[in-house]
């Protein structure tokens, strides 16, 4: 099931639990099949890779590997603090918005 998140690619969040707790970045992408994010600079994993035509050295390669969405929290852009996300209806749109702050995302 495809479930409806507050976190969008291009966010800036804030790693809020795990190994990584404390870490900021950039969302590069959201798997709503899986609830997980891709952050940029957090979750970071060593990948063995083979040689092949692409990479002919092969060798081991740092990559970011998704983090569940519930380890991760919206920075505000205003306070630059986490915050919680709210929905509310402004005009005929349904918008985002910071709990914290109350303003539209």
């Amino acid at each position: 099931m495809m479930t409806k998140l507050k976190i969008k690619s291009g966010d800036i969040v804030r790693v809020i639990a795990g190994d990584h707790k404390g870490t900021e970045g950039k969302v590069l992408r959201v798997d709503r099949e899986k609830n997980k994010a891709i952050v940029e600079g957090a979750n970071m994993v060593s990948k063995h890779t083979k040689p092949s035509a692409k990479n002919p050295q092969g060798g081991i390669v740092k990559k970011e590997a998704p983090i569940h969405i519930s380890n991760l929290s919206l920075i505000d852009p205003k306070s630059k603090e986490a915050t919680k996300v709210g929905m509310k209806i402004e005009g005929d749109k349904k918008v985002r918005f910071s709990k914290k702050s109350n303003q539209v995302l």
